[in-house]
């Protein structure tokens, strides 16, 4: 497998330098499309339910997003590996455009959220393939570079995207928001069609596409998530329509079961979880998942609700963290190539779990600057853990593995995250029903606070509730500190260039 998966991987990087400078660009608008679209929606929320209505359904404008995104990458990491990246992105990007301008022409939120849909099945295309191309344009040794300008995307969307969204819904109108991909994804299309190319493969005539198990995959993943998105939100965990999706759920983790081993080019192949490094990174990048809801979701809460800030000055205080991370993703290399890609994530995971431990320390109610520097440290811990993981992966296996890896790895982690909303969001929940002494859930008890009819008790019990939340937090990136040093080896089995 080694010399001929890496001539494979050697013959598919584009010949000139011209061309790779030209397609890296292509690759930073592509991941700017899926960047943005995380936070420019969710300003114009407002402004969609007052114009659209279907207040008590709008969350599924992210929660349909994201399943279709998570559910797919699996098909879209086997189907690159099978095809080839440029055929993958380019329909992933047609079909990422076409649901923003469906969106854009959306007449209610019914077609609002299945158009989302629409656009969630393209940006699994565009996430899980612009991370491989990543690899496949560079040697080892020059991979921190790209994956670092990819890093500078995120944390550019992340700051930029929540007032353009509230610029475009104010002095403009949302629908500019999904109309905005348009002109974007156009020129990251022209750019991938002109200067990717890739050989043909002698296994393209050939190849077997078993579609059998990515309808599995997908109704699988599909049933189980949308078990824990709308789990003790729309139903509570233990009535009817839970219990009947994760029964489903699991009924239908059985069939991916069986018609994976049966087929003979599996969407998920058994060789991702049997191979120590793979597994080892997908668990710890799933746990990566599960602690980054802490901060991204339960910290504007307690930077509005105990320390009384503006929505705009408590979203600097989160922002700090995309600011440091991309840095410290950056200069990770210098590390990792010392000590070793294991020794490396250990380091910044181990790191961020002290940050987070350290968290429920802060005084009550404290000054803003506090968790502003908690936030900028765990950002370079969490560059010092993630990059040396996603990059050394990558060099494990050849061309024809690396998308099927790389999707793998997202999947977990899109997964983690999913996880961790719902089992925080019921830590929170149940802290402040048991502070309260009544039945209260954070949404209902924030409201209360922000038109200032809530007491001073009730902002302490949030504090303890997000102060819960990060110690949770804290046990997930324990979690991933011994799944690294007791199911990584000590130095990845990388293939030479």
């Amino acid at each position: 497998m080694g010399s001929t998966s890496s001539a494979a991987r050697e013959s598919a990087r584009p010949a000139t330098t011209d061309r790779r400078g030209a397609v890296v660009a292509a690759l930073m608008l592509s991941m700017a499309l899926a960047a943005l679209d995380a936070t420019i929606v969710s300003t114009a929320v407002p402004q969609i339910v007052g114009d659209l209505g279907g207040f008590s359904v709008f969350s599924w404008l992210f929660s349909g997003y994201l399943l279709a995104v998570t559910v797919t990458l699996p098909v879209y990491g086997k189907l690159s590996d099978t095809f080839g990246r440029k055929p993958v992105l380019v329909a992933g990007s047609v079909v990422f455009l076409v649901g923003s301008l469906l969106c854009a022409l959306a007449w209610n939120m019914g077609a609002l959220i299945a158009f989302r849909v629409v656009q969630g099945l393209g940006g699994g295309a565009l996430q899980g393939t612009v991370q491989t191309l990543a690899a496949d344009l560079y040697p080892l040794k020059d991979r921190p570079k790209i994956q670092s300008k990819l890093s500078t995307v995120w944390a550019v969307s992340a700051v930029a995207g929540p007032g353009l969204g509230g610029v475009l819904a104010a002095y403009a109108d949302w629908r500019w928001i999904f109309l905005v991909n348009l002109p974007i994804g156009a020129v990251a299309l022209w750019l991938i069609v002109r200067h990717l190319h890739e050989p043909e493969r002698q296994t393209g005539t050939h190849a077997r596409v078993d579609w059998a198990g990515a309808l599995a995959v997908f109704a699988c993943g599909g049933v189980l998530l949308t078990a824990l998105v709308q789990g003790g939100v729309a139903w509570p965990w233990l009535s009817a329509p839970s219990l009947a999706l994760f029964g489903t759920g699991l009924a239908l983790v059985a069939v991916v079961v069986l018609v994976e081993r049966r087929a003979a080019e599996p969407i998920i192949p058994g060789w991702v979880w049997r191979r120590r490094t793979i597994a080892a990174v997908n668990l710890a990048l799933g746990a990566l998942g599960l602690l980054m809801v802490a901060p991204a979701v339960f910290l504007p809460t307690y930077a509005q609700s105990v320390l009384g800030l503006a929505p705009v000055a408590a979203g600097f205080v989160l922002s700090v963290w995309t600011l440091s991370w991309p840095v410290s993703a950056a200069l990770s290399q210098h590390v990792y190539r010392r000590i070793g890609f294991r020794n490396t994530a250990m380091l910044g995971i181990g790191t961020a779990a002290l940050i987070l431990f350290a968290f429920p320390f802060l005084p009550y109610p404290g000054q803003a600057w506090q968790p502003t520097v908690l936030m900028l440290l765990l950002g370079a811990a969490l560059g010092l853990f993630q990059l040396p993981l996603i990059v050394g992966v990558q060099s494990t296996v050849g061309w024809a593995e690396r998308g099927t890896t790389t999707a793998s790895v997202l999947f977990c982690r899109q997964t983690g995250q999913t996880i961790g909303a719902a089992v925080f969001g019921a830590v929170a929940n149940g802290v402040l029903a048991a502070r309260l002494g009544g039945a209260s859930d954070l949404d209902s008890v924030t409201r209360a606070l922000n038109s200032g009819t809530a007491p001073e008790a009730t902002r302490r019990a949030i504090a303890d509730a997000v102060h819960a939340v990060y110690l949770g937090a804290s046990g997930a990136a324990a979690l991933a500190f011994l799944v690294l040093l007791f199911l990584a080896p000590r130095k990845f089995p990388v293939l030479k260039d």
